[in-house]
């Protein structure tokens, strides 16, 4: 199967005479050297099944996706519905092949549909997919969890990130006795209520205000502060004392672009925290597991009270946890008073992946393959941008990365607002045309994974540079 940036290839001959010699004069044409001419033919870019499909998904699925960045409403152009996955590359209905650098947004870090993960699955799956009562691979996952994050001495599983945000948030509620939740504008935690105030991820690649049905009473309990700004941090509890419990963020943003906090920041907020009687979240949703083994508080050496995570601890399947410290993890029942619950939390075949993947993620020279090849992509991306004559600006950490069309280094949600979307979504179609399958909004974090290889980054920043020159 020919991909996007696949080549057919057609052969034509050409007859040349060669000199005479003694046998060949009375026969001249069958004593021609046939020399074969290749010429290069790239296989015509079409989404024809695409559309088809998504045109009778906008009448079964509001807007035609169930997650709304998926819609490429902020790149235009026609939505991609893929078929298939394999290492560092994907597959879409009409066979056109892609390098992924979204990896399911980010569950991927091994590559998709691994091998080992894969027959492990095959395995669990023989014996059920769901029991509803607990199960060993909880307590391995667990273990394994608890070993790696600093801030973890019990977790409890949930389905998705945001589960894990809003059962936080809860238990933190609870632990402190206080009502006040401060996050960072163009942060995103789910979907939950509380968090849908100036929130990043769709909510910004949509360009829309806090989501309606959101209750005034909810979104009254939330406030918020520029990212990297800890000085704003201060004055709000100034402002609020003895209110705030919580002070949530993504340690690096990943649903804003991707935004590195600057140094001192992340250990301001340990300060104030503590100093305020709040405790201190760190998202881990995007960055656990994937900046280090034990996550962005290993790689920065700060610990926060309570950790959510997601995507890579299930292995490209639905999953989420909370965690933190033994007294506050207590809280939550049945050894508590916090009510959370879930059906399939906790499910074999989510564990299984998870373990899998974390087993693979401590093999020797993983973090630094996400860092070589991170750094060769994000590095061409951004020189290829600008001797195109564009400004472009980026960063990367192990095997996530970003990067704007504007002037760096932003700091914030306001910065990178004023980036140019336009001229990210036409970029963004360039490179699918070329093969190569960026996130549908320049307000979303890139990932790679293990499986990405040096030709996988050759081949992307050579498209890139033909982009960057058409654009």
């Amino acid at each position: 199967m020919l991909g996007a940036s696949g080549v057919g290839l057609s052969l034509s001959s050409s007859i040349s005479a060669c000199p005479a010699t003694k046998s060949s004069r009375s026969t001249r044409h069958s004593s021609s050297v046939v020399k074969m001419a290749i010429s290069v033919e790239k296989k015509p870019y079409t989404l024809e099944k695409s559309e088809e499909i998504f045109n009778a998904a906008k009448n079964l699925l509001p807007g035609g996706v169930n997650s709304p960045v998926r819609a490429f409403k902020s790149v235009g152009g026609q939505p991609i519905v893929f078929d298939s996955v394999k290492g560092s590359k994907m597959w879409d209905v009409d066979g056109n092949e892609y390098i992924d650098y979204v990896g399911s947004w980010g569950p991927a870090i091994i590559g998709h549909a691994d091998d080992k993960v894969n027959a492990a699955l095959i395995e669990t799956l023989k014996k059920g997919t769901s029991f509803g009562a607990p199960c060993l691979l909880e307590n391995v996952l667990a273990e394994m969890v608890i070993a790696a994050v600093p801030s973890v001495e019990m977790v409890r599983f949930v389905n998705s990130g945001t589960e894990a945000c809003m059962g936080a948030l809860r238990l933190a509620r609870a632990y402190t006795g206080r009502q006040k939740l401060l996050k960072f504008e163009g942060c995103y935690h789910g979907h939950a209520d509380s968090f849908l105030v100036k929130a990043g991820s769709g909510v910004a690649t949509l360009g829309l205000p806090d989501s309606p049905g959101v209750p005034t009473a909810a979104a009254s309990e939330t406030l918020t502060a520029p990212y990297n700004d800890a000085d704003a941090v201060s004055r709000l509890f100034q402002q609020h004392p003895g209110e705030v419990a919580v002070v949530v963020l993504e340690p690096v943003v990943g649903n804003a672009g991707f935004i590195t906090p600057e140094p001192e920041f992340l250990a301001a907020l340990r300060r104030i925290t503590e100093e305020n009687g709040a405790l201190l979240i760190f998202d881990e949703v995007m960055t656990g597991f994937r900046l280090a083994y034990g996550g962005a508080q290993e790689y920065f050496g700060i610990t926060p009270d309570l950790t959510t995570l997601g995507k890579i601890i299930g292995g490209g399947l639905p999953v989420g946890a909370y965690g933190g410290r033994r007294e506050i993890m207590e809280m939550v029942a049945p050894a508590g008073p916090v009510y959370q619950a879930g059906t399939l939390s906790g499910n074999p075949l989510a564990m299984t992946a998870g373990i899998h993947t974390l087993r693979r993620l401590q093999e020797p020279g993983t973090y630094e393959h996400l860092e070589e090849v991170t750094g060769k992509l994000v590095n061409g991306l951004v020189a290829a941008g600008r001797a195109a004559g564009h400004e472009v600006s980026g960063g990367f950490i192990r095997g996530m990365f970003g990067f704007f069309f504007a002037e760096g280094p932003i700091r914030n949600f306001e910065e990178a607002k004023k980036s140019d979307t336009a001229k990210f979504g036409r970029f963004h179609r360039g490179m699918l045309e070329e093969g190569v399958y960026l996130a549908p909004s320049q307000f979303e974090a890139g990932f790679t994974s293990l499986a990405h290889t040096s030709q996988d980054i050759e081949q992307t920043l050579d498209a890139a540079k033909k982009v960057f020159r058409r654009i």
